[in-house]
């Protein structure tokens, strides 16, 4: 027979028992159960050297022991199948394992659901819709915990020997921790490869920061195989200067000016910020650190400056590790203030984030952040445009360096 008379013998034999849309899933629940049933049986026969309906060869004890019943969730909904046994117990079926509920990617797509911030009541109903099934919270967990291992491996996982810069970034959540709701803080490491490509070095949270916290990151990152960094963003994070210093003597601390921005902003009103970042642009856009620190003046004796005073405060008391960066060549300053990875980043996670009241632990908090971690930097293939331009900057400013490390 051809293949496509197969086919139309297979669709013709289906229909017979199609009377209306509504017997669409019930058609496609009896071919995945005849199908998968059928294939469950070429395993067996697989394993046992015959064919069902062959006689087994002489010298083997090892024969077909009937079929044990079991129900396994799929897209269809519940299906009812009979897995077939051996009288010997060493059969190992593959297409559904011993202990296996769930077939046709159920896992993937529960953690897919996870990944966009639905909730576990969310996932059920959703669930339900489509496929008529009722599964349980106990159920959505379970598979959604199997990602703490994936998580473990991740975060040990071995690192490029160099980082041109790494970024550290963070965001708060509220968790539950010891039967109290706190707001805390998880932070990431963004390192920029010397090829260009960007990667989520490790996820951290900590309620609060300082110098123990950030000397332990610090010393798992070099742990994981990082041997020297030549520039490190940060925030104004208490104790993380002192603790980069002494794990990479060589690098050069640098505030975040994507983070200062950020915190600036956060004192006007929205109607003021685009107006607001307008001028801001003005101080760290200029050639010199004498001239951004007359554009800082200009800004505080301005009608913005003197509306929101806090903002050219804090940048004053920033001031020493923001100019640092204009001893770098446009092409560099360009790769260090270019704020669309770490504003994509965040805003991303805190749209998935943002539909939870709280976190039931570090762990739930964890789980659902790796996996949007995952999706996000699954898209992260192509170097930054800037970064072509500043490749040759670098490998100038830091030659020893950039050249030997790993090399």
């Amino acid at each position: 027979m051809t293949e496509k008379k197969i086919k139309q013998e297979v669709i013709d034999e289906l229909m017979k028992a199609y009377r209306g849309p509504e017997d669409f899933q019930a058609l496609f629940a009896a071919l995945k159960k005849a199908v998968v049933e059928r294939a469950l049986n070429a395993e067996l026969s697989a394993h046992l050297g015959y064919e069902k309906g062959e006689d087994k060869p002489p010298e083997q004890a090892n024969h077909r022991n009937g079929s044990s019943r079991k129900t396994v969730l799929s897209e269809s909904g519940q299906v009812q199948i009979e897995v077939p046994r051996d009288r010997a117990g060493s059969f190992e079926p593959r297409l559904i394992r011993k202990g296996q509920r769930r077939i046709d990617g159920m896992d993937e797509k529960i953690l897919s659901m996870y990944a966009r911030g639905m909730t576990v009541r969310e996932i059920q109903g959703h669930l339900k819709e489509l496929y008529a099934t009722e599964i349980s919270a106990d159920l959505i967990s379970s598979v959604t915990d199997a990602v703490l291992e994936e998580v473990k491996e991740w975060q040990n996982r071995p690192l490029e020997p160099l980082y041109p810069v790494i970024i550290f970034d963070a965001l708060r959540v509220k968790i539950r921790d010891e039967g109290v709701v706190k707001n805390k803080a998880v932070y990431l490491a963004i390192g920029i490869a010397r090829d260009g490509t960007k990667d989520i070095l490790g996820l951290w949270i900590e309620q609060t920061e300082g110098a123990k916290f950030w000397l332990r990151v610090m010393s798992e990152l070099k742990n994981r195989g990082v041997q020297d960094v030549l520039i490190c963003l940060v925030d104004g994070l208490k104790g993380f200067p002192e603790a980069i210093s002494a794990a990479f003597p060589q690098a050069q601390v640098q505030t975040c000016i994507v983070h200062l921005m950020r915190h600036s902003l956060e004192y006007c009103s929205w109607k003021d910020r685009k107006h607001v970042a307008a001028e801001l642009k003005a101080i760290y856009r200029v050639p010199t650190a004498e001239s951004a620190e007359q554009a800082l003046g200009a800004f505080e004796a301005g009608a913005w400056g003197r509306r929101y005073p806090p903002i050219a405060a804090s940048w004053r008391r920033n001031w020493e590790r923001v100019i640092p960066f204009f001893a770098f060549p446009p092409d560099v300053r360009r790769v260090l203030y270019t704020t669309n990875a770490i504003e994509s980043l965040n805003m991303q996670l805190r749209k998935i984030t943002k539909n939870r009241g709280h976190f039931p632990s570090d762990e739930a908090a964890t789980k659902l952040l790796y996996l949007a971690l995952r999706n996000i930097t699954a898209k992260w293939k192509k170097a930054a445009r800037e970064w072509k331009a500043a490749l040759s900057q670098f490998a100038i400013l830091f030659e020893d360096r950039f050249v030997a490390v790993g090399m």
